[in-house]
């Protein structure tokens, strides 16, 4: 596995904070402005990259109203046809290079999803720096091998892959020398109920494939995206709206921009928190021990008095011998005069 992979100015791997990326997809309505306003959001908002979609309706499907094309999967879409609703999906290519140009000047990533060989040299022409291969993408290798045959990072959503569709993906990626490869847990329903996340699948899928793993996740909230990054994810992609209530494909799983940047808020807070594998104290650690349990004189006691559990107790604060030694103390004798509160120490027990 790659410790680190360059998109862009920013790196991914260890040591390296949690890339988050929104996903404008449809939510723009077909309305540029809105676009560039739900630019503005993912950078208030916290985001590292913004990422587009980059087809048209017919390059993704055909304009034909037979059965083959009616959506009638159980989806948010059902009752319409794909060439339907990818027209209002779409982002238009005109759009792209200047959505790509504001987003850099926003000191954010910029990168897409092609959905064809012409998609692809369409984003080469704007020289993005990535490439997301969706999920339903995930079989096609054509167009994974002229992808990963461009070197640089391919990322790989697995919402609708069985095990063998991914190691195809990987597979084709490394036989063109293209070792930077981030494969996303996906699941590919819209919202995804929390039960069907799966999301362990993050660090076994890193083991299994020897690679760099995130998170494309659709479902509601940000508690998944934020367990994910304990997990190890290293990427971590959510939709992005302006408000849900505007509707649109994509809206009803998309976050809005302040439930964006409270994700973005507790992900930085949890990788504070993940910190290293250590077992050494912070020096206010150090400083809290004073507050544990040790061995006090609780009586006043004279030279040759026997300590006992009525003249010794094991109290707060952490000033005398430690509580282990209780037993061992017990029945012998003082060694001097020792004043009630005094915290024990081996210089007052006769240990002959």
């Amino acid at each position: 596995m790659q410790n680190k992979i360059k998109i862009g100015n920013r790196y991914l791997g260890e040591g390296e904070k949690t890339f988050i990326v929104a996903e404008v997809s449809a939510n723009h309505l077909q309305d540029y402005n809105r676009a560039e306003k739900i630019i503005y959001a993912a950078k208030e908002a916290g985001a590292d990259a913004v990422k587009l979609q980059t087809y048209t309706a017919d390059t993704i499907t055909m304009d034909c109203d037979n059965e083959y094309f009616q959506i009638t999967q159980g989806t948010i879409w059902d009752g319409t046809t794909c060439h339907k609703l990818f027209s209002e999906a779409y982002t238009p290519w005109e759009w792209q290079p200047k959505l790509k140009k504001l987003v850099n000047e926003l000191g954010m990533e910029c990168f897409s999803s092609p959905f064809d060989f012409t998609a692809v040299d369409f984003m080469e022409e704007m020289n993005m720096p990535a490439y997301k291969v969706a999920s339903f993408e995930i079989r096609d290798i054509p167009l994974i091998r002229k992808i990963a045959g461009l070197g640089k990072p391919v990322i790989i959503a697995t919402g609708i892959a069985y095990l063998e569709d991914i190691e195809r993906a990987v597979k084709t990626c490394r036989e063109v020398g293209n070792e930077q490869i981030i494969l996303l847990k996906c699941t590919s329903t819209y919202p995804t109920p929390y039960e069907d996340m799966n999301i362990r699948v993050i660090p076994n899928m890193a083991e299994v494939f020897d690679c760099m793993t995130g998170l494309s996740d659709h479902s509601m909230g940000s508690a998944v995206a934020v367990a994910s990054v304990a997990l190890g994810a290293r990427m971590v992609e959510k939709h992005l709206t302006l408000s849900r209530a505007d509707g649109g494909p994509d809206g009803a799983f998309s976050m809005e921009p302040g439930e964006f940047k409270q994700m973005v808020d507790e992900i930085r807070i949890v990788e504070k928190a993940l910190g290293k594998v250590t077992y050494k104290l912070t020096d206010k650690q150090e400083k809290s021990r004073e507050e544990g349990r040790s061995l006090f004189v609780v009586k006043d006691m004279k030279a040759g008095e026997v300590f006992t559990e009525e003249n010794m107790r094991s109290i707060r604060p952490a000033f005398g011998m430690a509580p282990m030694y209780y037993e061992e103390i017990l029945g012998k004798k003082a060694r001097i005069d020792i004043e009630r509160g005094t915290p024990l120490d081996w210089k007052h027990v006769d240990l002959g």
